[in-house]
């Protein structure tokens, strides 16, 4: 019995392809809709870490703000000794110049408390001088020859949970007069220093005699008591008139301004005074109106009538340490205040019509610049924190608020020379941190931009000719069953955590290289001499002998040849090194040579790094080769042409957009790699090209440098704009890649 199946008719068929016809239009257009929100996607995750990294570091380009807040009313014909605040802003404090001092509410602008310093029966004031900003210190020096020292503090408590600042005098002596003039003659001109072991007094006696009295004191290890030795001098060449004088506060430098002169004296030895350096300050037309210290006490800030602000500090010569004109900042109007910042290199400049500007003199900026009601300006000085500004002006105390968040960053001081304080000349540094309170932070990118180029170049001098030359083998060469094993091994190495390679590095490859540098050179030599002379000898092998080795396995016969080579080289490395370089490499390069050498350099980094970019090269250029329609080559074969031609000729030109893609990919890699270069480099931010030197790049600074910085610091936003800078190379280097491959492909797309 015969069964019959139905067969579906026209329209049944029909349906069916309508049906499948369908349901591919659906995936179709699924897919290309998943692609294309894909795409969007990554397209906005882009711009969105593009204008996030943009918010960060746009604080740092802000100019400075300075507005009026409070004015408290004083009376006191004579220009105050010094001004001040507490840390919260709360109280603002005046000194008078012979010991009054008056402390102020902020918030009502009412006198809090009024304390007068009084001396012993029968004196009284001549003389008195301010210490340096940060101590907020003062000394009053009297008619007998004795001076008594004062500081302000702020003492803080929190009575039923509410802030309480209480202002008072501190008196290191216990408020009892110390002894300076051993004669009992008034202490005219006093300038002093203290701490807690030394004390420097200088001042100028009726005879016009400048006199040195510096007191030392060493804790008695028996009674834990401390005994003071006191050594007396006189100031040698000093001028008669004196508009001012300066201590620097470590007591080591005397400066004395004379009629548009700085008399320098190191007074280090106080028992040998010496004159270091007479300084002209004389400017055409131009009249010295004020000399500063600027924070840190490394620099002189001189101001004139003109407006003009000059900024001196010691540079070593032949003459040793001298002072130096660095740099200026020219402004209009009669300096007649000039006030430094506790720790930072902002200094404030007042003229007599109350123009106030805020500057900064190694970012060169100038970050305020505002008139205001200011007559007769005097005194002035910063809050501890900076973040304000006590004026007094025609019998008032003027607090203003200051926002100066980032004062030391400027294009210049990212992207040029700068001449640091302590420096021979300008250069490019990076050195963010320290353990000192004065300590500039140095944030040039320049150094860190030279070697992530560095880096990247040495990796890609490395990875790009062994990437590419077997890249070419593989695909046009090697046989398919050698090239199934080859290929997937070296892609399977970029899987290799970068860490690993970096471990490698910095731990066994460094020390063997510096252990074996004539042998490495041997092998560098060596190496292709070797595998070009293997590859002419089994051209000129008789056929007879070459048919012994099947085609297939051709290319293995180099593997005994590089690992003989290998070990022929570190063989004689300590012979070669006995040899010529009198047993020790690497003092030859030191001394003879002239060139420092790092055992982590720039060497070792390219080696480890190359490998890390050689399987990103290998495996686009590859495909780009093997992706070479093979009619191309078969006809230029057929056409006569060898098979050296055909590859130079017809295979590289139709690969070309592939191949350059693939090394710009790794230049890419290379460019942002990060762990390799951060154990493998000794992380030294310097500028040099030398292969035996390291260096310190963007990624690598970010790493080690981001988990320490402040959020909203300087420094943090520094490095993110570092990070910018590294996304804006890969962008370029991306954009690049992808231009000369679409005109590459463009041109050999008729091949």
């Amino acid at each position: 019995m015969e069964t019959q199946v139905s067969q579906p008719g026209p329209a049944a068929k029909n349906l069916l392809i309508n049906n499948g016809t369908s349901r591919r239009a659906i995936k179709d257009k699924a897919a290309q809709i998943g692609v294309t929100v894909g795409g969007t996607m990554v397209f906005v995750a882009l711009l969105l870490i593009f204008f996030y990294l943009l918010y960060v570091i746009k604080p740092i380009f802000d100019s400075a703000d300075v507005t009026p807040v409070v004015s408290a009313e004083f009376y006191d014909p004579k220009p105050a000794l010094m001004v001040g605040s507490d840390e919260q802003n709360e109280i603002m404090y005046r000194v008078s110049q012979l010991g009054k001092v008056d402390f102020y509410d902020t918030q009502t602008s009412q006198l809090l408390r009024s304390e007068q310093i009084t001396p012993p029966a029968d004196t009284y004031v001549v003389s008195s001088s301010a210490a340096a900003p940060s101590e907020q210190r003062f000394a009053l020096g009297l008619n007998n020859g004795q001076v008594i020292i004062a500081g302000i503090e702020f003492g803080v408590t929190y009575p039923d949970n509410q802030r309480l600042i209480t202002p008072r005098l501190r008196f290191p002596n216990s408020n009892e007069p110390l002894t300076v003039d051993p004669q009992g003659r008034p202490l005219n001109n006093l300038v002093f220093d203290y701490s807690s072991d030394e004390m420097s007094f200088v001042y100028q006696t009726e005879d016009k005699v400048w006199h040195l009295s510096r007191q030392e004191g060493e804790e008695n290890m028996m009674t834990e008591e401390v005994e003071w030795a006191s050594y007396n001098s006189i100031v040698p060449d000093s001028p008669v008139n004196v508009q001012q004088q300066l201590m620097t506060p470590d007591q080591r430098q005397l400066l004395l301004s004379s009629d548009n002169k700085l008399f320098i004296y190191n007074i280090r030895d106080a028992e040998s005074v010496q004159l270091s350096q007479v300084l002209s300050l004389g400017r055409a037309k131009a009249k010295v109106t004020n000399v500063t210290l600027l924070a840190g006490a490394s620099s002189l800030l001189v101001s004139y009538d003109s407006g003009l602000v000059q900024q001196y500090f010691q540079v070593n010569g032949d003459q040793g340490r001298q002072y130096q004109e660095i740099r200026d900042f020219k402004g209009e109007g009669d300096i007649k205040s000039v006030a430094s910042e506790f720790y930072r290199k902002s200094f404030v400049t007042i003229t007599e019509d109350g123009d106030l500007s805020l500057l900064y003199t190694t970012s060169e900026r100038e970050l305020f610049s505002k008139r205001f009601a200011l007559d007769n300006p005097g005194t002035a000085g910063f809050s501890p924190r900076s973040n304000a500004l006590i004026v007094e002006a025609d019998g008032k105390l003027n607090l203003f608020s200051v926002s100066n968040a980032h004062p030391e960053i400027s294009w210049s001081a990212m992207w040029e020379k700068v001449w640091y304080e302590g420096y021979p000349e300008p250069k490019y540094v990076w050195q963010s941190t320290s353990g000192s309170d004065d300590f500039e932070a140095k944030l040039s990118l320049m150094p860190l931009a030279f070697g992530t180029l560095k880096a990247a170049l040495y990796a890609m001098l490395f990875a790009t000719p062994l990437a590419i030359a077997g890249a070419v083998y593989t695909a046009y060469f090697m046989s398919p069953k050698v090239r199934a094993i080859v290929k997937p091994t070296i892609e399977i190495m970029e899987a290799l955590p970068t860490v690993i390679l970096g471990f490698l590095a910095g731990l066994w490859l460094a020390p063997l290289i510096e252990d074996n540098l004539p042998g490495i050179l041997t092998l560098l030599i060596l190496l292709p001499v070797s595998v070009l002379s293997t590859a002419f000898a089994w051209y000129k092998l008789p056929d007879k002998w070459k048919q012994r080795l099947p085609d297939t396995y051709q290319e293995l016969m180099l593997v005994p040849v590089i690992i003989f080579i290998g070990w022929f080289s570190f063989a004689i490395s300590p012979s070669l090194e006995l040899a010529l370089f009198d047993g020790d490499t690497r003092m030859f390069i030191t001394n003879e040579l002239g060139i420092t050498f790092d055992q982590r350099n720039a060497l070792v980094v390219g080696i480890a790094m190359g490998f890390a970019v050689i399987p990103t090269i290998f495996s686009i250029a590859e495909d780009a080769v093997f992706s070479v329609p093979r009619h191309l080559s078969n006809g230029s074969l057929a056409l006569g042409a060898t098979t050296w031609q055909t590859l130079t000729r017809v295979v590289l030109l139709t690969a070309s957009p592939g191949i350059f893609s693939a090394v710009m990919m790794g230049v890419g890699r290379a460019v942002g790699e990060t762990m390799i270069v951060l154990m493998a480099t000794g992380n030294t931010a310097i500028m040099e090209w030398s292969v035996f030197e390291g260096m310190r790049t963007l990624a690598a600074n970010i790493a080690v440098e981001m988990p320490e910085s402040a959020i909203g610091s300087s420094h943090y936003r520094v490095l993110f704009l570092a990070a910018f800078v590294l996304f804006i190379f890969t962008f370029f280097f991306n954009t690049i890649a992808e231009v000369v491959r679409q005109r590459l492909r463009e041109r050999y797309s008729s091949l």
